[in-house]
């Protein structure tokens, strides 16, 4: 039996057009191509989001990424991983969408907030792949992940949605040059979160501290000093850097992924031993009174 070719899923998404398939293009780089690269890079994208004080310090308060940091993570997950492996189209896409909308509507969140966040789902996963990857994106693959998600932000309500993939990253590189900023609190939200990215597999086998620095050694500078994290060393960047390109280089002599790797695959989700209801996922009730949204 002959080796299915490496170059097999990009031939298929030659076959694809954006306007209509970008849902499904997005699918393949997500769950095939590059499911573990898109998992490490869309929980950056959600990290860099504390160091906005209006967004890191209302995560701190609800307690939820503080106390019940495994849970917040896996049901996050979750969310975007129903969404995107059912569709919008779908019933039980539009449950996972309606759960997600209905938390963010317990709180007083500004629509520029929601917007940058969503800017950070395509900016962010095409910087890393285009550095970390095994192969950067494509063209096309970048093309379909900022309409997925102009889609997604669309049905989410939020408006002046960015019209490009270049765009979505300038709307994301403005916000944090303004909005960039330290608050213990949101500090104490990224400190969680690392301590729990420490235990993921294989990331428990190494000391946690290791693994946390590490870890900052693929965050930039901007992002650092707004969390007044110390700065890695040249050799910890380096290090970071040729660890990717060893992995890299045994994926390109990989097969091809014919099945799907979902969020709930990887080893990090935790919460549901037993599987999950989509519909019973994250937080019902707003930590305070002052956090609800008057058009709720």
């Amino acid at each position: 039996m002959s080796r299915l070719p490496r170059d097999l899923w990009l031939r298929r998404l030659d076959e694809l057009d954006v306007e209509t398939d970008h849902a499904r293009i997005y699918g393949i780089t997500a769950r095939h191509e590059f499911p573990w690269d898109m998992n490490q890079a869309l929980s950056f994208a959600l990290f860099r989001t504390y160091a906005v004080p209006s967004i890191g310090v209302l995560l701190h308060d609800t307690g939820e990424f503080t106390s019940r940091t495994q849970k917040r993570y896996d049901d996050t997950a979750l969310i975007l991983d129903h969404i995107g492996e059912h569709g919008l189209d779908s019933e039980e896409g539009r449950r996972a969408l309606r759960r997600m909308n209905r938390m963010h509507a317990m709180y007083d969140i500004s629509p520029d907030d929601l917007r940058y966040v969503l800017c950070t789902f395509v900016a962010v996963p095409i910087r890393w792949l285009d550095e970390h990857g095994w192969r950067p994106m494509t063209e096309k693959e970048k093309q379909a992940s900022a309409r997925y998600y102009t889609e997604l932000g669309r049905h989410m309500g939020i408006r002046d949605i960015p019209a490009t993939w270049q765009d979505f990253g300038g709307a994301m590189d403005a916000y944090e040059a303004d909005h960039f900023g330290y608050d213990p609190r949101a500090r104490e939200v990224a400190d969680a979160t690392l301590r729990l990215m420490a235990t993921f597999p294989p990331n428990h086998h190494a000391p946690a501290a290791a693994v946390i620095r590490f870890s900052r050694a693929y965050m930039d500078d901007a992002l650092l000093d707004a969390f007044r994290y110390p700065r890695p060393t040249a050799a910890e960047r380096r290090t970071a850097r040729v660890a990717l390109q060893a992995r890299n280089a045994w994926l390109r002599r990989r097969p091809p992924r014919l099945l799907p790797q979902h969020a709930r695959d990887v080893g990090n989700i935790r919460s549901y031993p037993a599987g999950y209801d989509v519909a019973a996922l994250g937080t019902f009730e707003p930590y305070g009174t002052m956090t609800r949204c008057p058009h709720a």
